[in-house]
């Protein structure tokens, strides 16, 4: 999979994945109110504008990059409607093309680890039949329980032809507190690098030469990205923390290889809430999904001047 990946990244030159990780508040009132008014103040009616706000921002966004990366946590929260518009985006952006980094951060052990890979990037069987319940093309992995909570997500992208992320360094101002804790002379997040290249040995593709699990690494660490970018020479990096989390092109250069590829950057409200923002306010709640095309453009221009 990451090979797929890796060739839309080329053909748009574009290394970003924009997020879409809808808050209500994101969501423009004329959306809202048209739901609200068919549906009432309903969960139904949440997934619905949820659906119809992820829709416009692709529809707009789709020719300019690689994938998009839904952050599960914003659908479960409105229930069973909620989890109807996560899948109804993941399937929608693969029909425009686009690879879909479901980002779940599951992590448990044995059957339980299994049973998250096979319904997100594997397959499940009712009678003679078998489905894809989410369907992403990768997901992130959560890797604190170790190789029993990460090799069941490796064996499904094996079979399957999918990919993870792992979290290595994440972007968030506490990740500290675990990551970067000395075990044996060196960083907690230099441990988990090592176990990532242990876990995508049997992955690694020849076209590129790069494995189907890559790693996470926070846009707001970017010392810390140079030396996991030589830690990691197969891995791709997935690297949040761009933009609203004050991550700019000039922090991102170390992330990535000599051959230009190895990281995909992501920014999640500062596309998909850009209209909100003074630069491109002059678009309107109308305009929503016109802002987040310019907030691709700006950051494509940002990254393209500074790797």
């Amino acid at each position: 999979m990451i090979n797929k990946l890796i060739k839309e990244i080329i053909k748009k030159d574009a290394p970003i994945v924009v997020g879409l990780d809808p808050k209500l508040g994101f969501v423009p009132t004329h959306i809202l109110d048209k739901w609200y008014g068919e549906l009432s103040y309903s969960l139904e009616a949440v997934g619905e504008a949820i659906y119809e706000y992820n829709k416009g921002i692709i529809d707009a966004t789709y020719d300019l990059i690689p994938a998009v990366k839904p952050q599960i946590a914003m659908y479960e929260q409105f229930g069973i409607p909620g989890m109807i518009a996560f899948k109804k985006t993941v399937d929608y952006a693969k029909e425009k093309g686009l690879v879909v980094i479901g980002d779940i951060k599951r992590g448990d052990i044995g059957s339980t680890s299994e049973a998250y890979a096979l319904g997100h990037i594997g397959t499940v069987s009712v009678g003679d039949k078998s489905f894809n319940p989410f369907n992403e093309d990768i997901v992130t992995v959560n890797p604190y329980l170790g190789t029993d909570g990460v090799q069941p997500f490796v064996d499904v992208c094996k079979a399957n032809d999918k990919g993870i992320f792992v979290l290595v360094k994440t972007s968030n101002p506490s990740s500290g507190e675990f990551q970067d804790r000395i075990i044996d002379s060196k960083p907690l997040y230099e441990i988990v690098a090592e176990k990532v290249n242990e876990w995508g040995e049997s992955t690694v593709d020849s076209e590129y030469g790069y494995s189907d699990v890559g790693a996470v690494v926070g846009a707001t660490y970017p010392e810390m990205g140079v030396k996991l970018r030589a830690l990691l020479p197969k891995s791709y990096i997935l690297v949040p923390g761009y933009g609203a989390q004050g991550g700019s092109g000039k922090d991102l250069k170390g992330f990535f290889n000599k051959d230009g590829l190895g990281a995909i950057v992501n920014s999640s409200r500062g596309i998909i809430a850009a209209y909100k923002n003074e630069k491109y306010a002059s678009f309107g709640d109308t305009g929503y999904a016109d802002a987040s095309r310019a907030a691709v453009e700006d950051m494509l221009k940002d990254i393209r001047e500074n790797i």
